[in-house]
């Protein structure tokens, strides 16, 4: 039984990121499909983050939940706490909580990721002024 594709379903079990305005920041977009604003009952974050080249998100940690970040496309320099890694395609970077981190893109092309929060409040403390992490 097929049913109906809709951008956000009235059973908050599917959305397509087309239907999500996002948030623009200086340094690239986050756009949320899934987390408690987003699909009551959830119980994790789900979201694309994009970075634009040469740019990077604010040194950041999150005091609630471990982060997974997967490279779709483009590439990025990670900093984990002391730490540097440099993600391709197809990487994954586990960021545990509490451990500040940010990404910057390396390549000619934005960087692309997914990203997944094990909260399904995600929150954020900047350490590094009051743009969005």
């Amino acid at each position: 039984m097929q049913r109906e594709a809709a951008s956000v379903r009235a059973d908050g079990v599917v959305r397509n990121i087309a239907d999500d305005e996002g948030v623009t920041t200086n340094w690239g977009h986050l756009s949320w499909l899934v987390g408690e604003e987003e699909m009551p009952g959830a119980e994790q974050t789900f979201g694309v983050v994009t970075i634009q080249p040469n740019r990077r998100n604010p040194l950041h940690l999150h005091p609630n939940c471990e982060e997974l970040l997967y490279v779709v496309s483009g590439e990025c320099d990670h900093r984990l706490g002391d730490e540097m890694y440099h993600l391709t395609p197809g990487s994954v970077i586990r960021i545990p909580r509490q451990v500040p981190h940010w990404a910057k893109c390396t390549s000619r092309e934005p960087l692309v990721a997914v990203i997944s929060f094990s909260a399904p409040d995600r929150q954020a403390v900047s350490l590094e002024g009051d743009d969005t992490a």
